[in-house]
């Protein structure tokens, strides 16, 4: 149960069961393409790790993190290993004769597809991904495979008592200890910090005249879907509930100082300028056995699962043909 980083990413929990929709489909590769590792002669290449670094860059650019030179190399080694045991277990799944119904396969995308607010931001998520629609489905149907394998292999045969729960939360109470969160918004203009002075202006004047609208009463939320380019635009600037340390700290600085309700000046970051308004607050706490005990067993479960796949990954990988071409 320790607190997940970028740099050991969870080879099961953060690809199977989160990851998977994201992962190019082999009908999607072009022949000529740079080859990074081949797995009993299925190939995986440089643009597959590409689009995942991209990805976790994303993630990180959400919370105003910026991985350095060394920490991405992490990044990439990890991705390349994930995509490796993740193309192991689907070709155990196909070994075991697993099969997704189509009936499943489409409820599952058009739920992965109800997250985008209309067609355009969909479509502008598949260009991103440099993927079509049957490419991002046949991503949906290996993910579902190997889901429905380790389901079968070892899922249906792990047990967790409440016993085991209440002594994990009564050995590990760091673990349920609920730091100041705040749950803001942001709008972002990009500006490189070493960008010259003429490219700073024109970002602080672009900043400055939504800030203008937004005084004048225009909605946050519809200013960033238009003019934030700041992944988390699509949702309106909302960046969800973070506590300190998960933020840059010009950003962490004004975001903790506000109530909720109101809007900064102009803050300025490594990324750009930001406008930031606050929308609640939770003071420190610490969650309550029955409010956790659901939620923790099903992590428990997780954990065992995960255990038994990667031993299952060791042997595999012993038969198993794996090339990497670094």
């Amino acid at each position: 149960m320790e607190n997940s980083n970028y740099q050991r990413m969870n080879i099961i929990i953060s690809l199977v069961f989160l990851l998977w929709p994201l992962f190019l489909c082999a009908a999607e590769k072009e022949a000529s393409v740079k080859k990074v590792a081949m797995v009993n002669g299925k190939i995986i290449t440089q643009a597959d790790v590409d689009r995942e670094i991209n990805i976790m860059e994303e993630r990180f650019a959400q919370m105003g993190k910026n991985p350095n030179e060394t920490e991405l190399a992490e990044i990439k080694n990890d991705i390349i290993e994930s995509l490796i045991n993740f193309e192991l277990l689907y070709q155990e799944s196909q070994k075991k004769g697993i099969k997704i119904e189509e009936n499943t396969l489409s409820e599952e995308f058009e739920k992965w597809k109800r997250q985008f607010p209309d067609e355009n931001q969909f479509k502008k998520e598949l260009a991103k991904l440099q993927l079509s629609e049957a490419g991002v489905k046949e991503q949906f149907r290996r993910g579902m495979a190997v889901q429905t394998f380790i389901d079968k292999t070892f899922g249906q045969k792990v047990v967790i008592s409440e016993q085991e729960t209440k002594a994990f939360y009564d050995s590990h109470p760091v673990y349920f200890k609920v730091p100041e969160q705040v749950h803001a918004q942001h709008i972002l203009i990009k500006v490189n910090p070493d960008a010259d002075a003429t490219k700073k202006a024109e970002a602080r004047k672009k900043i400055e005249e939504i800030q203008n609208r937004i005084k004048r009463g225009e909605d946050f939320a519809e200013l960033a879907k238009q003019f934030s380019e700041c992944p988390s635009s699509t949702q309106g600037g909302d960046l969800g509930y973070f506590s300190r340390g998960q933020m840059v700290a010009p950003f962490e600085k004004i975001a903790f100082s506000l109530k909720p309700g109101e809007i900064s000046g102009v803050v300025e970051t490594q990324f750009g300028f930001h406008l930031i308004k606050v929308l609640d607050k939770k003071p420190e706490s610490t969650i309550s056995y029955e409010a956790i005990k659901t939620k923790l067993s099903s992590i428990l479960k997780q954990d065992k699962i995960q255990k038994e796949t990667d031993r299952y990954l060791e042997d595999l990988k012993k038969s198993a043909k794996i090339e990497k071409y670094l």
